[in-house]
């Protein structure tokens, strides 16, 4: 492997086209594209300025590295990626990619970061300005992940999630086989139009959760006080350890309870109808 070490590029392909070369206390300049068509990547200790600088590479590793806002768009188009210990600054990272690992991650400008991608391990990472962070992604496993940001996994398939804190309104929307642990999830309108949505030990907070659900499971979760209008038209299964606002028509399955505020079940309902909401016994 080539060593490029203590140096700065600029301008446009600087290093276009290299292959296994490590990258050592380097600085890449205002400019494009610089490390883009490679592959057997490996950058420690270096700062990204410039755009688009890691395109169509295959096989990198970064590691104690900074991406400024300038370096946006940094990571597309590419295939097994590891980085740790990192600063992403810049927003629009890692589109249309496979195989992506990060651990000790910060990314304080998320917006629309994560897209269309697969195959991606998130540990200990922080995100914020996260709006529609993770867009069509799929096979996507979290741990101890912390986010601020709405519209979050919208339209994602085969998702696991552990240790998280997640706010963010509209999160889950036409999402398949996602399960969340041991999390809290405080925003609006959660987990709409979804299929097999499970939410294990979860708190939950925010107007009108869950609705238009089908195959929603529910186990020993909690809920705040402005959880209302739950799970209108969803097919549930819930098990809600403490008190539910309100549940508005729900189509099938089973709620259950310590104790619920309203229960509205008007003309509107949608066949079958026929979900059993009971409180819990005490007996």
């Amino acid at each position: 492997m080539k060593l490029i070490k203590d140096s700065e590029f600029g301008g446009e392909r600087p290093l276009f086209g290299s292959h296994d070369i490590r990258l050592e206390n380097i600085i890449i300049h205002a400019g494009e594209s610089a490390i883009k068509e490679c592959s057997n990547v490996e950058a420690i200790n270096c700062r990204f300025e410039g755009k688009y600088p890691f395109w169509h590479v295959d096989g990198f590793v970064i590691k104690k590295c900074v991406f400024t806002e300038g370096a946006r768009a940094a990571l597309w188009y590419s295939r097994n990626l590891c980085m740790t210990d990192s600063l992403v600054e810049a927003p629009k990272m890692f589109r249309e990619m496979q195989g992506i690992k990060l651990r000790n991650v910060r990314i304080p400008n998320a917006l629309e970061t994560l897209w269309d991608c697969s195959d991606v391990e998130l540990d200990n990472v922080d995100v914020e300005h996260g709006d529609y962070i993770f867009l069509h992604g799929s096979n996507i496993r979290i741990w101890n992940y912390r986010q601020q940001g709405n519209y979050s996994f919208q339209k994602c398939k085969n998702v696991e999630i552990h240790n998280a804190v997640l706010n963010t309104k509209d999160a889950f929307w036409e999402t398949e086989d996602v399960t969340v642990y041991d999390s809290e999830i405080d925003g609006e309108y959660l987990g709409w139009h979804s299929k097999r949505l499970r939410l294990v030990r979860c708190h939950i907070n925010g107007t009108q959760p869950l609705c238009y659900a089908e195959d929603l499971i529910l186990e020993d979760c909690t809920m705040g006080p402005d959880c209302d209008l739950a799970f209108e038209y969803s097919t549930v299964k819930a098990d809600v350890k403490g008190y539910i606002p309100s549940v508005k028509n729900p189509r099938s399955g089973e709620i259950v309870a310590d104790s619920i505020g309203e229960i509205i079940l008007d003309q509107y309902i949608k066949a079958p109808a026929d979900c059993n909401i009971s409180i819990r016994s005490t007996m």
